[in-house]
């Protein structure tokens, strides 16, 4: 039966009466084959683990169709709410678009990055991430070992904003993802990145209350990185700066790591423009690198979250070999992907559902 046939087909009493969709199948064998092909790796696996959850058959193509018109619908969505805020004429708070779920009550944090992912008839295209993450501070008893011990920080309650954006469209998002969870409202609020100019723009001109931080691992790598260059790979006198630098930015005295980076002699290091312009990163991050503070007071300094949410949300579902994604189904299944892992999977799919009569 064609599409177009399908679409016009009268919808019966009894069909809504039994909750079935236009294209008969019942909300609820609908739900799990959505998430079935939202969680597999590919829809052929998804209709393999429908047949077993429900003992019934569905072809991987209807239920692509299912899961990628899902997509469309929670896509279609939030566009509207980013129109309504972001209308040049009559925006809307976002406070009034925007339903609250999951709050963030105490101490929060965001943490935006980029991926990888194949369009068809385009190539490799970045996708745009951000993650809103309650954090947990516990205290650590001080030991003869640790007399002042940093206090134990876990993220959980994650959600997420992915999608074929640029900088600007990623920021609404952001911002709309973060009023979602009521970031405004917590005491305590930081946001942890990879120093990427275009995260900095929009995290400070969104929350601008936020404690910036630089990523460790990535202050840490780049340490390494000018140690190679300057005094080859592997050798002692690499090793030893790179340690004493990594020690000395890990208690907090940047302007000690800006004084040795700036101290070397640059003219004499072959090395790529981005190891090059290290003593500057430094310089001009200075106030986003206090670690020992940071630790201290409890702020998260790893972006782990986005990181691992990049591969978790995106790469374990969208990156394929062969021709890669259509660009808008590519956008409906990272929408759908956004709600699965942010735990709002039920709460959308009910959100679309009509009235009982």
């Amino acid at each position: 039966m064609s599409v177009q046939r399908v679409r016009a087909r009268r919808f019966f009493p009894l069909d809504r009466k039994l909750r079935l969709r236009e294209d008969h199948w019942s909300e609820g064998a609908a739900r799990v084959a959505v998430r079935q092909g939202l969680q597999a790796k590919s829809f052929d696996l998804a209709a393999d683990a429908y047949e077993d959850a429900v003992g019934a058959a569905m072809s991987s193509d209807s239920l692509r169709r299912m899961t990628e018109g899902w997509g469309a619908i929670v896509e279609s969505r939030r566009q509207a709410e980013a129109r309504q805020v972001y209308a040049e004429k009559g925006p809307l708070a976002a406070e009034k678009v925007v339903e609250v779920n999951t709050p963030i009550r105490a101490q929060a944090n965001v943490s935006s990055d980029g991926g990888m992912m194949l369009l068809r008839k385009e190539g490799w295209k970045e996708v745009k991430m951000c993650v809103f993450s309650q954090v947990k501070v516990s205290a650590v008893p001080p030991s003869l070992q640790e007399p002042r011990p940093a206090p134990k920080i876990s993220l959980q309650k994650h959600s997420y904003q992915v999608g074929l954006w640029g900088a600007d469209e990623m920021g609404q998002h952001q911002y709309l993802e973060g009023t979602r969870r009521q970031v405004a409202l917590c005491p305590r609020f930081g946001s942890v990145n990879d120093g990427a100019l275009w995260i900095d723009r929009i995290t400070t001109t969104n929350f601008s209350q936020a404690i910036q931080v630089i990523d460790w691992g990535h202050a840490s790598e780049r340490l390494w990185k000018v140690s190679k260059a300057a005094f080859g790979e592997g050798t002692p006198e690499s090793k030893t700066w790179a340690k004493h630098q990594e020690e000395q930015l890990w208690h907090g005295h940047v302007n000690e790591v800006v004084t040795a980076l700036y101290a070397l002699n640059w003219t004499q290091i072959t090395c790529l423009d981005d190891v090059r312009q290290s003593p500057a990163y430094f310089e001009t991050r200075q106030a986003k690198m206090n670690y020992d503070y940071f630790r201290q007071a409890g702020y998260p300094i790893g972006s782990g979250t986005v990181e691992s949410g990049v591969n978790t949300v995106v790469h374990h579902r969208l990156k394929r070999q062969g021709q890669g994604w259509e660009r808008q189904n590519a956008q409906s299944m990272l929408a759908a992907l956004s709600e699965l892992h942010s735990g709002r999977f039920q709460t959308a799919w009910l959100s679309r559902l009509p009235s009982p009569n």
